[in-house]
């Protein structure tokens, strides 16, 4: 037997209410099918229960209330295992739909559709099943699945009340700390009730405090992705004060006066900086922290025939508890000649102290057309043949790379905590992990989930605050091995601890670990000195904690 397809109808066969398709059929051709059915049984002598055309055949069974059961076949099947697949469904389709009426049928639809694939499989063929083993699949009941249920259910109950008397303990400890801090009388048992400002204090930073005009405080640094901070401005007096802020909250300079407007444009030019919000295109794609907002100084003409660029990028991945996931280091020596003395130079390395530095995990590679031979034995990077470099366009002579947790500079760990009240106390912590580095205008960026502002408890640095993008950037100016490690902690309204990550990190250096170091530039044809300019850069290209 071959089923083509499997319909109910009402209305005395004239309204299809639910067909099933077993083999790949046009939707006209299944609508002419079922629109002809009436017409045939209308013109037949009802002797028999099926009706046969020039390419199908109908197999159908009334049921109460004008319904039709109907089976379509192919003419070459078997027409008396048509007739018991028509039994079966008979019985299933009252089963199934708890009743024969066109609402039932309309309710049940799925289910029914379901029940069909039961019995007939993908091509028209008949399962051998019976009526129970139809309702035990329809089902889908499992043992097994209830177990497991049951299992995962206890699990979790079990980590909620593990987490809740953790979470009880931890706010035990606190406030019996925060008791002995009043009851004592350490430098740290008071606080002024608008925070204390600068390093240890709460509260906002003067020159670092986010306000309506704000200036813009972070700026992009180029093509190498670096960010700066604004310096903390010396204070101008002003005709009138500006209100004090509360504890942990932002300065707000709403209202400001002419005279203070142009003090901050002042201030935004002298660093080259545009306003916040002072032109919103610039900052189009930004964080909403002023990162965009950098307007771009003109060029300058090269100085020199020949300008070198090193720099290294960190592609790091670390845990929320400051452990390190991955951590590869990207270096890049870059050539750009701005004559066509700087075009013919032979630029020598340091090979001999590379290769003894830099073995295990270490990889080195020259561009194609540099003549690599020459570079093994002296360490000296050029063209093969004798020929000149591009004038004006920067090229990669040199490329280095390395993988391994030891390259990492800095490691982050930011521990929210729930406090069930509507609140979130988050504690971040950073530490330098390599104490040969300096590295200059840190700026950690936590995402908050929220516009509000955060209370500061505790502060090492500065920080400021972006209610438009919901990001809160820590910042540092200097992070060295006499100024190795420090903390945030602050609360702010909330529920979500997913939502402080991912944490990002940008910074820069000068300290690379590859010690690649250029010892001469000369030209090719004569082997005399070419003067030139050379620029070392280390930043992050993806530094983030999540």
């Amino acid at each position: 037997m071959v089923v083509l397809s499997a319909s109910i109808l009402a209305q005395n066969g004239t309204k299809p209410i639910v067909s099933r398709q077993f083999i790949e059929m046009p939707r006209l051709r299944v609508e002419g099918l079922l629109a002809a059915f009436p017409k045939l049984i209308s013109s037949s002598k009802r002797e028999h229960t099926f009706v046969e055309t020039d390419t199908v055949r109908y197999v159908y069974q009334p049921l109460e209330n004008g319904l039709y059961l109907l089976l379509i076949t192919t003419k070459s099947s078997n027409i008396v295992q048509d007739l018991g697949t028509l039994r079966l469904l008979a019985k299933v389709v009252p089963d199934v739909a708890t009743g024969l009426s066109e609402k039932n049928i309309n309710e049940n639809a799925f289910e029914l559709i379901f029940s069909f694939d039961e019995v007939i499989t993908t091509g028209g063929y008949k399962e051998d099943v019976a009526l129970s083993d139809i309702r035990t699949n329809l089902q889908m009941d499992s043992h097994e699945e209830r177990v497991h249920i049951m299992l995962e259910e206890k699990k979790k109950e079990d980590a909620r009340k593990a987490m809740e008397e953790k979470a009880n303990e931890i706010k035990r400890r606190q406030m019996e700390a925060l008791k002995d801090n009043l009851m004592g009388n350490g430098s740290n048992s008071m606080k002024s009730p608008q925070g204390m400002v600068g390093i240890g204090g709460g509260g906002v930073t003067p020159g670092y405090e986010h306000n309506s005009t704000g200036a813009d405080y972070m700026g992009s640094s180029g093509a190498m992705g670096m960010y700066s901070y604004n310096k903390p401005k010396e204070t101008v007096p002003v005709d009138e004060p500006p209100a004090k802020a509360a504890r942990g909250m932002k300065l707000q300079i709403g209202g400001a006066d002419k005279k203070k407007t142009n003090l901050m444009a002042a201030m935004a030019m002298e660093d080259n900086f545009a306003l916040i919000g002072g032109n919103k295109k610039a900052d189009k794609g930004g964080l909403g922290l002023g990162l965009g907002a950098t307007v771009a100084p003109p060029a300058a003409a090269p100085s020199t025939p020949l300008t070198l660029s090193l720099e290294e990028k960190y592609t790091v991945a670390m845990n929320r508890e400051g452990g390190i996931e991955s951590c590869e280091l990207k270096g890049t020596l870059t050539l750009t000649a701005n004559t066509d003395a700087g075009a013919l130079a032979a630029v020598t390395v340091n090979k001999a102290a590379i290769a003894s530095k830099c073995s295990s995990g270490w990889n080195f590679a020259t561009h194609p057309k540099v003549d690599k031979k020459s570079y093994e034995t002296t360490g000296v990077l050029s063209l093969k043949g004798g020929k000149d470099f591009p004038l004006n366009r920067p090229v990669g002579v040199l490329r280095w790379s390395y993988s391994g947790e030891d390259a990492a500079p800095i490691s982050i760990n930011c521990w929210p905590e729930d406090e069930g009240t509507g609140s979130i106390n988050v504690n971040v912590e950073f530490e330098l992990l390599r104490p040969d580095m300096v590295l200059y205008d840190v700026n950690i960026l936590l995402p908050l989930g929220t516009s509000d502002p955060p209370s500061i408890e505790d502060i090492d640095g500065q920080y400021k605050h972006d209610p438009n993008s919901g990001m809160l950037c820590w910042h540092h100016d200097v992070v060295d091995n006499s100024h190795s490690s420090g903390s945030l902690e602050f609360s702010i309204p909330g529920s979500d601890v997913d939502s402080f990550f991912p944490v990002q990190v940008m910074f820069k250096s000068d300290k690379f670990l590859c010690p690649i170091e250029v010892t001469s530039v000369k030209s090719i044809t004569n082997g005399a000195p070419i003067p030139n300019n050379i620029n070392r850069a280390v930043a992050p290209d993806n530094y983030t904690i999540a």
